[in-house]
């Protein structure tokens, strides 16, 4: 019966060294834009469910940031969850502060108000 070392046909000399893939990077960068016309969208529409979806886009962006990330973005993520909870808030301030009352008497369509005599 042959020994161990005559079974194995591996030959040290022709081992590849492990190399990783290079990363892709158009999802971080798809999430980047996501996370930073959310809050803009959210404050335009006035629109609640964005706010939120901003708030939870943005602090996932933040936390799956590396290092290589943080050198090429122009803006840091903490930024992003700061003006994803600012657009929560101006969603949610109507709640808080009413908007006035308008005075004026007649509408933009009807017919003014008669005129005193």
């Amino acid at each position: 019966m042959a020994s161990k070392h005559e079974e194995d046909m591996r030959r040290p000399d022709l081992i590849v060294p492990y190399q990783e893939p290079p990363a892709k990077g158009d999802s971080a960068e798809f999430q980047s834009t996501l996370s930073s016309t959310l809050p803009m969208a959210a404050i335009f529409m006035r629109n609640r469910y964005i706010g939120w979806a901003a708030v939870v886009f943005s602090v996932q962006s933040w936390l799956g940031e590396s290092e290589e990330t943080r050198k090429s973005n122009s803006t840091p993520g903490y930024f992003s969850v700061g003006m994803s909870l600012m657009s929560l808030i101006v969603t949610y301030l109507p709640i808080f502060l009413p908007p006035q009352p308008n005075l004026q008497r007649g509408s933009a369509t009807g017919a003014p108000p008669p005129a005193p005599a």
